[in-house]
Parts: structure tokens; sequence; C-alpha cells
């Protein structure tokens, strides 16, 4: 058994059930050659044939349950499950459930699944080949791997209701290509990961825009840098206030955010034995207020005092000064204690509807009515006591109704189911939908999509009615802010 380029003997190899592809941990390298006795291909014709085999007893099972339906659905029972018939699973890659959860809650956002849906294959925007199949090594340079286009493959292969499970492999090779923190086969952080991919995408995507950012829409928005769909669904910005103790000296600094990682308050974080009485459930309004109350920081953490010109103790407190369109709340459930990174189990009370941000706001006087109202529309769940073990699943949200991503697994979720889950990440989208708001919207895509095939004039006529629509935009808030006053 040896590795590609150079012969290297007795190093451990592993092989993806998928499509049989193996790889070499020693190496970090794919392996290309097989044994003098060929067992490596004994291995994969063994492995085709039990998916064979699986694969004609689920469509033998799936039909079985669709014709003894007596009227239209679109689930049916399976061991007491509802499982979901238009929606697909992720297949797991070898404890690769971080990935499928996170996934699966960026497929039910559809502002953000849309766009990457909409874009053309990269065969159409750059008129290479690429639809060929791919074996990605760290010789084939990093021009090779496009995290965008597989991620747009994986999306539009999800609620498309003709197979149970799409497995992303292309998807994993790409991702451990471009962020070596996340290669083999151990589990992984999902909100480390959802981090690290949101990210990746940005560059991407801000890298895609070189040179084509020309437009006065693009222009306005590029002051600090190219915004890209990531930084519009999910971006918001803070303010962070830091007062001097000693001389009252105040700083102020704006810092964006993708999402806001929220402590669950201590008084809440203590086990109680079966004997006491249970105490007061924490709320997510709880870990909020925490979040953005005033603290005074620690010895380890003093301010340097540029009028004192000495570090100095001092209070911190933050402050939304912008929130997102789509809100990522991360509770911080894994925290270090002496050598260990233990949980937080507590059960956090999260509303499903109606998420009222405006308490949390810098000015809130100057939002317009309803416009800091949220609705959940995805929930990540961790099951276990370690961030390196347990089990990710995922709850989400599409077209009303409520679902479970278990892996390959899709079941029908409630109302009730979700409540109760011990949230870890919880993603929110806003309520609020201002009659311009579609309209700007469609526009960012159209500035974010290729424009070639657009007339000069169809842009003209575009940007003379995004004018006029944040002309009144203008006018509606100036009035309000009157009225307020």
């Amino acid at each position: 058994m040896t590795c590609e380029k150079q012969e290297k003997v007795h190093h451990s190899v592993c092989m993806d059930c998928s499509n049989y592809s193996l790889y070499c941990y020693r190496c970090d390298d794919f392996v290309v050659n097989d044994t003098k006795l060929g067992q490596v291909q004994k291995v994969r014709e063994h492995l085709q044939s039990l998916e064979k085999s699986s694969l004609m007893g689920d469509r033998q099972r799936k039909r079985k349950n669709l014709e003894n339906l007596a009227f239209p659905s679109k689930v049916f029972k399976d061991d007491g499950l509802s499982l979901a018939l238009c929606a697909t699973g992720l297949r797991n890659l070898g404890n690769t459930c971080f990935m499928n959860a996170i996934l699966q809650s960026l497929s039910n956002i559809q502002q953000f699944s849309r766009y990457f849906k909409e874009l053309p294959a990269v065969a159409l925007r750059s008129g290479k080949t690429a639809g060929r199949r791919m074996y990605h090594t760290r010789s084939q340079g990093d021009t090779s791997v496009s995290l965008v286009e597989e991620l747009r493959k994986t999306l539009c292969s999800l609620w498309q209701g003709n197979q149970t499970a799409f497995s992303p492999d292309s998807l994993f090779y790409a991702i451990w290509k471009i962020m070596p923190s996340f290669r083999g086969y151990q589990q992984q952080d999902a909100h480390e990961f959802m981090r690290y991919l949101l990210d990746h995408l940005h560059r991407e995507l801000q890298g895609n825009h070189n040179g084509m950012c020309k437009s006065l829409f693009c222009v306005a928005s590029c002051r600090n840098g190219i915004t890209t769909v990531v930084t519009s669904i999910f971006g918001g910005i803070l303010q962070n206030e830091v007062n001097c103790l000693i001389c009252g000296t105040e700083s102020r600094k704006f810092d964006p955010f993708l999402d806001l990682s929220l402590d669950i308050p201590s008084q809440f974080r203590q086990k109680k034995s079966k004997d006491q009485e249970p105490g007061p459930t924490c709320t997510l309004s709880d870990c909020l207020r925490s979040f953005t109350d005033l603290e005074e920081l620690d010895d380890a953490e003093l301010y340097m005092c540029h009028k004192c010109i000495k570090r100095q103790k001092s209070t911190k407190k933050f402050w939304i000064q912008k929130l997102p369109k789509v809100l990522c709340l991360h509770l911080k459930r894994f925290h270090w204690t002496a050598f260990l990174r233990n949980k937080v189990d507590t059960y956090v009370e999260f509303p499903l509807h109606s998420l009222d941000m405006r308490a949390f706001l810098l000015e809130p006087e100057k939002s317009l009515p309803g416009s800091c109202l949220y609705d959940l529309v995805a929930v990540v769940v961790h099951h276990g006591s370690g961030v390196g073990s347990g089990h990710y699943t995922a709850y989400g949200c599409h077209e009303g109704r409520w679902y479970h991503f278990n892996d390959s697994t899709v079941t029908v979720s409630s109302e009730d189911t979700v409540r109760k889950a011990k949230a870890y990440i919880l993603f929110y989208v806003e309520v609020f939908q201002h009659p311009a708001v579609d309209f700007i919207h469609s526009l960012f895509y159209l500035c974010c999509m290729d424009l070639c095939n657009v007339s000069s004039w169809q842009i003209l006529d575009h940007y003379f009615i995004f004018f006029t629509m944040c002309c009144l935009i203008v006018f509606e808030r100036y009035v309000l802010i009157r009225f307020l006053s």
C-alpha cells in the first residue's frame, strides 16, 4: 500500500464509504494504487454490494408506505416517526454530524440558501470544466477547490424529494483542503465550524468580486470592504463602551459580528439534587441581559487608559448598534475547568416567535415599529457530555412546518418538541418586512451576480427605483422621529 508520489508502507488508511476513496492519515493525501493482492478493490466491491442491497430495501419500503397511504401527504410513518418525503438528509461521513447540522440549518434560511441556489455553476461562470469528479490533493493548488461551488451543489440537492439522503463528500473534501483544522474524522465543534465556514465563504465571494465592484450601489456599501451575502444577511454591529473607574474616560469602539456568543448566567448553572425544589428557568432574555449588562473587568483584563497612561480598573458594556437580518445566537455550553472542558447542560427557554431585541439596541427610539422582532427558523442541538464527543442534530422550519435533521434521517417535528430542546445555536430571522426590503434584496443579488447578461438600461432603471425607495425610507424615518419627539 503506497501513497501518491512516494512509496510509504505501514501507514494507517481509511476508506470513504460513499465514494470508496482511500485516504492516508500519515501522508495527508489520497491513496491512488492497490496492493498486489487487490485488497482495496475487494473492499470496494464488498461495500458496493452492501450499498445496493440497502438501497433496494429502502426503495421497496418507501414504495410500500406510499402505496398504503389513503390520502396525499408528504410524510409517512416508520417505526413511530413521521418521515419527511420532501426533505433530504445528509449522510454522516464519519463524525460529520457537526457539519450536517449546520448545513441543514443554513438550508432553512431562505435568503441565504436562495442566493447560492441561484448562482450559476462554475463551468458557466468561468468557462472551465468543473463538473468533472476530482480528488483534491495538496499538489493541485488552492485554485482546484471552490467552497462556494460545493456549497451551492449541496444546497441544491436538499429539499428535492427525489432522494432520502445526499452525501456531501465533495464539500467535505473542499473543507479539508481549505480548513486544515477540520481534517480527519474526529468530532468537531459545530459553532466553530460555522464561524470558519461563513468566514471562508465571505473571503471567496470577496475574491470573486474583485474588479466587478464598480456600481454606485456596491461602492456605497463597500467602504470598509466588499459586502457579500454573508455579511449582508448575518452581519450586525456592536458598540463596545469601556469606562475608566479612576478618571472617568470613556472609550467607544464599533465591532462587526456574524453571531453573538452568550454566557448562561452562573445562577442557572448549579446542578440541583432531587430533594431540592426546581428554581426559576433560565430564558434567552436572561442570557442576552447578561451579555449587555455593565461588567467590571477583573485584574487580568485591566484597561489601558490613555489619559492615566497606565492600566486601570474599568467597566465594560455592549450595545447592539445594528441588528442583522438573521440573528445567530450561540449559547456557551462548553467551558474550561482545570484541565477539562465541561458542558453546561442547563435548559434555556427560548421563544419560537416574536423575539424582541429592542431592549438591547443602542438607540431603540430610532428603530421602526416592529423592526426588532425575530422568528426562530433553525436550532442546533448537542447531545452528550463533551465537545469532543456526543452528537449534533438540528431542527429547521420549512414552509411553516418543523423538521428534525439527524444526519440521513429527517422526521417531521412539532413546535412543542422544538421548545423542549437544549439549544446550542439558534437562528432567528427578522420578521419586519419594509415594502422596499424585497426590492433591495433583489438589487443586491443583481449586483453580486454576473452582470454580463443585463443591459445598462435595466441597471439604470433599477437604480432609479432604488433611489426613490431610499428617499421614501428616509422620509418615513424622519416623520417617525418627529412624531416620537
